[in-house]
């Protein structure tokens, strides 16, 4: 099985491919030229689209990724606002998308060919919509936001039209003050929701409840979202400017990683995978601005791009600590914006 890299280069307007050997190197493979400022990728449930944000234009892109891993592309989608972050939801029928600037959220229709095909739902939320994703379930999606929203936007979400709704027991959960959502991610058993706080330097850890397993009553009471823990993703006595970015679980559920720009590091949290609470476990220094990293799906080895210097770090993770190891660093180009690991 081969295991490629997508690196989107927003300054050099690429989407840049390598191959990553069983050894944690890279080896380049191609270019893909993609004007318009390319940002957030995702891959479909199938793993047969590429889909990417040009935020500079403005614009919804679609590629088809080729067997060799190469990207044909199948159409460009123009919006109204430039997106920070996409999502396909778990049928493949529909890409969500939200809008940093504009304080929204978007779905947009899936072509059988994979292009991205008419908006089905656009819903306004706050400024600094960032990130949104749905639950395993589908049912659910949610929307931090950093800054003056300080809090998680909670939609239902109906896969059969496209649609979002408030949760009817509780539209937006409100952070502790400062803390600033970023981006999250579900536990495994999808019973917590971790938070990258990008205001406070900081994780946060939530039950996420979807109030029953009866479709029926959970569209009447919708999920809730309670926090239960917060932990500084910095060392004690640290004084410098910090914000917190990415948020990545690793593939065995048991290690949490978040990137530290201003300490330039990536913190290392150990989960209990039955309480759900999270322990700080070190640091691991890293590029300049480490806006994007992630994880390979076996969970051997670590990709970092510093948005300050232009080059990624690779690192291998220790099987049992989670801890990493610095391997390589390389030159991708100005103002890398995407990580994207893919397995065929």
């Amino acid at each position: 099985m081969t295991t490629l890299v997508y690196i989107t280069v927003s300054g050099d307007d690429l989407i840049r491919i390598y191959e990553m050997e069983s050894d944690g190197q890279l080896q380049q493979c191609r270019d893909v030229r993609a004007v318009g400022g390319p940002s957030a990728l995702a891959s479909s449930p199938d793993g047969r689209t590429l889909y990417c944000s040009l935020r500079a234009s403005n614009e919804l892109a679609a590629f088809r990724i080729e067997r060799d891993g190469g990207l044909h592309l199948l159409g460009r989608r123009q919006v109204d606002a430039d997106s920070c972050y996409l999502a396909p939801d778990k049928t493949g029928r529909f890409l969500m998308s939200a809008y940093y600037r504009a304080g929204k959220a978007m779905v947009h229709r899936i072509e059988a060919d994979g292009s991205i095909g008419a908006e089905a739902c656009r819903v306004t939320t706050a400024a600094r919509a960032h990130c949104i994703e749905t639950d395993e379930t589908n049912r659910y999606a949610l929307v931090p936001h950093p800054l003056e929203a300080n809090s998680i936007f909670l939609f239902q979400f109906d896969e059969q039209t496209g649609q979002l709704s408030p949760n009817p027991s509780a539209p937006r959960v409100a952070a502790a003050d400062g803390l600033g959502p970023r981006h999250f991610v579900f536990s495994l058993d999808q019973r917590f929701v971790y938070t990258s706080d990008e205001d406070a330097s900081c994780v946060t850890a939530y039950h996420f409840d979807k109030a029953g397993s009866g479709q029926t009553h959970s569209s009447r009471v919708g999920c809730t979202l309670r926090p239960f823990q917060t932990v500084s993703s910095l060392p004690e006595g640290f004084t410098g400017a910090n914000t917190c970015a990415q948020i990545h679980l690793h593939p065995n559920g048991r290690t949490l990683y978040v990137t530290n720009r201003g300490h330039e590091s990536i913190a290392v949290f150990s989960v209990d995978t039955g309480s759900g609470a999270v322990k700080l476990q070190g640091w691991q220094s890293t590029e300049a601005v480490p806006r994007v990293f992630n994880v390979d799906p076996e969970g051997r080895y670590l990709l970092a791009a510093g948005q300050g210097t232009g080059n990624a770090a690779a690192y291998s993770i220790d099987p049992e600590s989670g801890l990493l190891s610095h391997l390589n660093t390389y030159e991708i180009g100005k103002q890398p914006m995407w990580v994207l690991f893919r397995q065929q």
